[in-house]
């Protein structure tokens, strides 16, 4: 059994502040940081990072960006990656 949502939302929201406004970690950064560097310690991990990231968004503690933009998070595909609100301070964009 993997980690709980709690756990997840814990180390996104840490590895987030770390990386600190207008920069952004990739989903697997999370999963890596919870589990291991193996990736059948990790892969699993990715479904439940991205639900515990959309919920986060809906609630305006993070965003998720792809291209360089944020994303609905109703409705995105492919690469993402995780980063601060805007209004996580000054300066702060959704970059890479």
């Amino acid at each position: 059994m993997g980690p709980a949502a709690e756990e997840i939302e814990a180390r996104i929201l840490a590895l987030v502040q770390e990386r600190g406004p207008g920069r952004t970690i990739a989903p697997d950064d999370v999963a890596r940081a919870l589990s291991g560097s193996r990736p059948d310690q990790w892969a699993p991990l990715m479904q439940p990072i991205r639900r515990v990231a959309v919920r986060l968004m809906k609630e305006g503690r993070i965003v998720i960006v792809r291209k360089g933009k944020p994303v609905d998070p109703n409705d995105f595909r492919g690469v993402y990656r995780l980063g601060l609100p805007a209004s996580s301070g000054p300066g702060s964009s959704a970059s890479v």
